[in-house]
Parts: structure tokens; sequence; C-alpha cells
């Protein structure tokens, strides 16, 4: 079964088509596409069920989709609140700073900025080691996230769940965000065991809509409903490139956790017909949401991937792809205006 919310003049034809197909090659039993133009809902798209057994409940506008590692961005706004409120100084300051149980000398010279921008080179849970020098080189792990997690909690008071409900999703009025434990009939469940809902484990789900509203919050800059939630320098500095200048010009160049355009690069998940200063987040099941800032663009696809990736997928070309039919169909509604 599928619900379908879409303009029928062709216009997003070209998008739900490659939305299609990424859900036939990567074996997904459901896909959804929501996006906003101008702070509305220009298109909105669904297809499958929320499980496997060929009778699963129908996706849908309340479905929530395991967001992966587009969490992430959700604790890269918290880094740059805190840093606005005066919790933490600077993006520079070194994370032994905020955590003393660390190794200081194998944290020697890593600060916020390497953690949230992927070039710490750290490695490991619950002991570290180090891959390379911190700003020297980039890898992708989930090193930085755990150790900013956990100043979050520290210099807030409160884990990043609590944060994010009392200062984001409840002002928002987002019911269909957050970290969930338990099974519900609105989850496209992944059939993973979570200790908890903290904010410290991968366990973040939302709707296509409130995800692709989060993206509407910092192209908004804070505005939301005629009011201005947060100063916009919070999301002007989480959305700016924030690598440090000495990277390689090969690797990614990234936000608080965002892949920023700068310029099309050999590693980025953001599509090369893309204008400067368009900013991403992708998860490990294939949800993402894109930020255009020169179209007032946002666009969201959820995915929900459990198997292994086919032969011959290359997922760089995958999210490539999808911004980039992203801009086109957007360009082509201009035109249709």
């Amino acid at each position: 079964m599928r619900l379908t919310l879409a303009k029928s003049d062709g216009t997003y034809d070209a998008l739900n088509d490659y939305m299609r197909s990424a859900r036939e090659q990567l074996a997904c039993s459901a896909a959804a596409v929501c996006m906003l133009q101008h702070g509305k809902i220009v298109h909105e798209w669904y297809a499958g069920e929320h499980d496997f057994s060929g009778e699963g409940r129908p996706v849908g506008p309340d479905s929530q989709f395991h967001l992966a590692s587009v969490r992430k961005t959700y604790l890269g706004f918290a880094i740059s609140l805190a840093i606005e409120e005066g919790r933490i100084g600077s993006v520079d300051d070194a994370v032994t700073i905020y955590l003393s149980d660390l190794d200081a000398e194998l944290l020697r010279h890593t600060t916020l900025r390497h953690l949230l921008t992927h070039t710490h080179g750290l490695k490991g849970g619950g002991g570290h080691t180090r891959m390379f020098p911190p700003g020297t080189d980039w890898s992708y792990n989930n090193s930085g996230v755990n150790l900013l997690t956990r100043i979050v909690e520290n210099v807030f008071g409160c884990p990043l769940a609590e944060l994010m409900r009392e200062r984001v999703f409840g002002p928002l009025g987002f019911a269909a965000t957050g970290w969930r434990k338990e099974r519900s009939e609105q989850l496209l469940w992944t059939d993973e065991t979570y200790a908890g809902e903290r904010g410290d484990e991968a366990n973040l789900f939302a709707s296509a809509r409130e995800l692709a509203y989060w993206g509407q919050l910092h192209l908004s800059l804070g505005e939301a409903g005629g009011r201005q939630l947060f100063p916009p320098s919070v999301f002007q500095r989480a959305t700016a490139v924030s690598s440090p200048a000495s990277l390689p010009e090969t690797l990614p160049r990234n936000g608080f956790f965002w892949w920023v355009q700068d310029r099309p690069r050999a590693i980025s998940e953001l599509g090369d017909r893309l204008p400067a200063s368009s900013y991403q987040s992708l998860g490990l099941y294939g949800c993402a949401v894109l930020v255009i800032p020169e179209g007032n663009i946002v666009a969201v696809r959820m995915l929900n991937q459990l198997g292994g990736n086919p032969p011959g997928y290359d997922y760089l070309d995958d999210i490539r792809n999808f911004g980039n039919k992203v801009w086109d169909c957007a360009r082509k509604a201009e035109l249709m205006r």
C-alpha cells in the first residue's frame, strides 16, 4: 500500500522515481520524501510499509524512521547553543577542559573543533587510541560524538535528550521526534536493543515532516511560527565550515557534523550541482536532511535499509544524486510558476 501526497503536474516525478529505485535497490520496506520551500511543504511522498512482512502498517506522515547518524546534527546544535550561552568558551577549547577523566597526554591539542569535524584522530570506546595527530586528517567515527555527548550533559546539567525536549521539541510541538527505547506502531523499528532514552545512543527517530522542520529551523536561523526561538548565530555557527584550515584540500569540510558545500570535493555527500553553502546529514539506514539556502529549500528522504549494500552500489553516488535531483526539481518548479 502507498500513500502519495504529490503534485500532479510532474514537477517532482524525477525525485519520486529516484526514491522508488533507491528503495528497490537497497531492499527497503519503506521510503518517504518531504520537501519544503520558503517554509512550506511543496512536495510529500510516501511508499511502502513499516516492516518486511508484506502486511505491515502503511507508511505515512506520522511514521517515524530511525535517523542513525543524522542525530549528530542535534548534538551539534547543543554544542553551538552551549557556546552561545557561555557554557563553553570556544570551539577551540581543549576537550580536557570539559572532561577531566581523559588521558591528558593522548588528548593533547585535541579541541572541540576536531571532535565536531571528524578530524580528532581518535578511535575506540572505553579507551581511546590515536590514528593521526588532531587536525591533520579526517576519519568518520563516533569517538568524537560520544565525548561531545558527555560534554553536553556536563555543561547543561542534563542529558542531550532532555535538553532537546525542553528547548526544541516541546516549543516546536515535535511529537514525532525523540530517542525511543521501546517499539510502537509509529516506529520503523530496526531490531536493535537500547538501554535508555537519554540521547547517548543511536536511537533517535523522527517523521519526515519533523526532520524537514528541523532543517527549516536551521535555514530560518532559529525563527519558527513568527518567533525567534534562538539567536541566529547558533545556526550560523553550526552550519558554517568549521574544519581546520590546514586540512588537506581533498578531504571533506564539515560544520558541527553537517557536511558543508564549499566546493565539490572527491569525498563529499553533497551533489556537484548544489550551490555553495548547502549542507546535509546522512544516516546509516538511508535517511538524510538537505538544506539549500540559495533556493530556500529543505529536502528530506527517509529509508529503512537493514541489509548490506548490493554489489556495485556507491553510497556517495546515491546521496549526491538525491541532492542533485532535489535541486533540479526545485529549479523546474520555479520555471513552471
